[in-house]
C-alpha cells in the first residue's frame, strides 16, 4: 500500500522539491466551506473507525519500515503473510544490513518488485546501521534519503512508531480527498500540505489511516458503495442525494 518501488530522487532534487510544494502551499489559503466540510468528515470517521491502527504487524520501527517499503504496489495482507519469516532471519538493522541480497529476495519475491525491495531493504540497513548509529531516525528530512523511502513511507513512520506529525498520502488518501472536495491537487506531496492545513498535526496520522481504511471498505476506486456511505451527504461525489440515502439505511436496517 505504502511505500515506493522507484528509486529514491537525491536529497538536494527531493529537497527542492518539498520547498517549492510548501512555498506554493503557504500562500494558498483554504476556504472556510471546505474547513468546514474536512472538520466534519474528521469528526464523523472518528465515530465510524473509532482508534484505527497500521495493519501492517510489526513491533519496531525498523520492522514497520521494513515492512512498508515492501507494501509498495502490494496489500497489506500480502506482506504480513511475508514479514515473519522476513523478520525471523533479519530482525534488525544489524542484521539486515549482512543479508546476502538474494537470501531476501527469495523471503519477499511474492509481493512483486522483489529484486527492487529486496535491494533497497539492505541498502536500507546499512544505511541506518552506517549513518544513524543503527537507529531508524524521525526526522523526515533523514527517512527519505533512505533506499526505498519515499515521503509517504517517512510519514508512516513519522505517525505510527515516533507519535509525531504525519499524514501519508497513498492512492486511497489521494483518491478520498480529490472525491470529498478537499483537493483538486494530483501530487501526493501537493495534496499532503493542503490536508496538513485542514488539521491540527496530532490528527494528521489518525485522518490518514482512517481514510484508507474508508477506502477500502466503502469508497472503492471503481464502484463506491454510496448508498451505504456516511459521508454521502457532505459528499460532493456522491452519486447518491442524501434523501435516497436515508431510505437505503433504513430498508437495510429493517433486512
Amino acid at each position: 500500500m505504502f511505500g515506493t518501488v522507484a528509486t529514491t530522487p537525491t536529497r538536494a532534487k527531493t529537497a527542492a522539491k518539498i520547498k517549492a510544494t510548501k512555498k506554493a502551499t503557504a500562500t494558498k489559503k483554504t476556504s472556510p466551506k471546505i474547513l468546514d466540510r474536512s472538520a466534519e468528515i474528521l469528526k464523523r470517521l472518528k465515530v465510524i473507525y473509532g482508534a484505527p491502527i497500521c495493519e501492517l504487524t510489526h513491533e519496531t520501527a525498523f520492522q514497520l519500515l521494513s515492512a512498508t517499503i515492501l507494501s509498495a504496489q502490494c496489500t497489506d495482507a500480502r506482506v504480513n503473510m511475508v514479514t515473519p519469516a522476513l523478520f525471523a532471519e533479519f530482525p534488525t538493522a544489524q542484521k539486515m544490513a549482512a543479508a546476502d541480497v538474494s537470501r531476501v529476495e527469495e523471503l519477499v519475491r511474492s509481493t512483486g518488485f522483489y529484486a527492487t525491495k529486496a535491494k533497497n531493504l539492505v541498502g536500507m540497513a546499512r544505511n541506518v546501521m552506517e549513518r544513524f548509529d543503527g537507529e531508524v531516525p524521525s526526522a523526515i528530512e533523514d527517512l527519505v534519503t533512505l533506499p526505498g523511502v519515499g515521503r509517504k513511507t517517512a510519514n508512516v513512520l513519522r505517525s505510527v512508531v515516533f507519535e509525531l506529525p504525519g499524514l501519508p498520502v497513498d492512492t486511497h488518501v489521494g483518491r478520498l480527498s480529490r472525491r470529498l472536495g478537499l483537493t483538486k491537487e494530483e501530487d501526493p506531496v501537493k495534496v499532503e500540505y493542503e490536508l496538513n492545513a485542514m488539521f491540527d498535526p496530532k490528527d494528521w496520522g489518525g485522518f490518514s489511516l482512517r481514510l484508507i481504511l474508508h477506502g477500502r471498505r466503502v469508497c472503492d476506486a471503481k464502484k463506491p458503495k454510496c448508498d451505504v456511505c456516511e459521508l454521502a451527504d457532505i459528499c460532493p461525489s456522491s452519486e447518491m442525494p442524501y434523501g435516497k440515502l436515508k431510505v437505503a439505511q433504513k430498508t437495510k436496517k429493517a433486512k
